[in-house]
């Protein structure tokens, strides 16, 4: 099974010309120390060891460079938790552990913290940016969720009229008050353990709420 480490979520992508992937590496290196409305295209280039023209050449404004971070994130994510993890096969219960592992061990990795904290902070003067981090992250994740419960519901294992509200209170259960402490740095990181705790309470919740008869998971 894949794990996500801090360095794959800001790689770019091995297709990438070396350019865009050392301008991508740069962006994410300095958005992650000054946050995103202090850095200008001029030290991004500068850091990427590029020209100010090489640089907008690939990447049109500041917005689209930071929409290209959270992509490359967001597909990390996407590649390591769900592509991965096999869990067509799998009992509903054990799917939805390993899921929720990987989600959570993911959402509060450093980097990951970092880009959420960003895109809190800079939101209301840059919209833009709340928006692609939500399409490419939660709303993406939520969709997949989503098509999983419906297929597993197809299949007799789960009982759920509506897989999208479901997919919506799974994530919200899995993060919880977990996620806003870590996002607010209250504390320690929660180690192993906690996120086996709090994925365990999660999961056990949901197949309450809707495993079907004789389908405890």
């Amino acid at each position: 099974m894949t794990h996500v480490t801090a360095a794959d979520l800001l790689e770019p992508a091995e297709t990438a010309s070396p350019k865009h992937r050392a301008i991508l590496a740069a962006a994410a290196a300095l958005f992650m120390a000054e946050g995103y409305g202090a850095v200008s295209m001029d030290a991004v280039a500068r850091a990427a060891g590029v020209s100010k023209a090489t640089l907008y050449a690939h990447f049109g404004a500041k917005d689209r460079l930071f929409a290209a971070i959270l992509t490359e994130a967001c597909q990390a994510m996407h590649d390591a938790c769900v592509t991965g993890t096999g869990t067509e096969d799998l009992p509903p219960r054990e799917a939805l552990r390993r899921l929720g592992r990987h989600w959570l061990g993911f959402l509060l990795g450093r980097h990951a913290l970092a880009v959420r904290r960003i895109v809190v902070a800079e939101g209301p003067r840059f919209p833009e940016l709340a928006r692609a981090f939500y399409d490419n992250g939660p709303r993406a994740t939520r969709a997949w969720l989503a098509g999983w419960i419906e297929r597993e519901a197809a299949r007799g294992r789960l009982r759920c009229p509506d897989p999208a509200l479901a997919a919506e209170q799974f994530t919200a259960l899995l993060t919880g008050d977990m996620m806003l402490r870590a996002t607010l740095g209250l504390g320690e990181p929660p180690d192993a353990a906690a996120i086996e705790r709090q994925v365990e309470a999660v999961v056990d919740t949901f197949c309450r709420a809707f495993a079907a008869e004789g389908q405890g998971g």
